[in-house]
């Protein structure tokens, strides 16, 4: 099974819809693994957004998400990178479609209220980051056999 790191940003904490992305996910069928409440630190929130170091907006980044807690999770399932990033939507909320978590919730690019990894490789680099392996629990739900052949 794939994992994949999604993290709800302040923006969707401080507007109340945490439970309501949680419940896309589960009604896709995923797997809940690891889930946390957390106020980011500046050296955590540096090195999530590494990648965009030398951009102009990696202050802004940086700023955004250790303004208020975030919600940091993993899930599980077959497809599930590929699957979250059509859930959540285009990253700016204006182009994403509706029946998106952008599409439906955001109003600015500035506040998109959800990361999702876009890769494998990021998948595997960002749980690492963001969780220890004593906090991710392997389980399988007794649905599983009706999500998949």
């Amino acid at each position: 099974m794939e994992r994949t790191f999604i993290a709800i940003k302040p923006d969707g904490v401080q507007r109340a819809i945490v439970g309501e992305i949680i419940r896309r996910f589960e009604s896709k069928g995923f797997t809940l693994v690891g889930l946390k409440l957390l106020q980011v630190s500046r050296e955590l929130a540096e090195q999530h957004y590494g990648v965009h170091r030398e951009r102009p907006f990696f202050a802004s980044l940086v700023d955004f998400i250790t303004s208020g807690p975030v919600v940091a999770m993993v899930w599980e399932g077959d497809g599930v990178i590929a699957s979250a990033r059509k859930l959540i939507g285009a990253t700016n909320p204006l182009t994403a479609e509706p029946g998106t978590i952008r599409g439906d919730f955001g109003v600015s690019i500035g506040r998109n209220l959800i990361h999702g990894s876009d890769a494998p490789e990021t998948a595997a680099q960002e749980i690492q980051l963001w969780f220890k392996d004593e906090e991710l629990a392997s389980w399988q739900p007794t649905i599983t056999p009706w999500l998949y052949e």
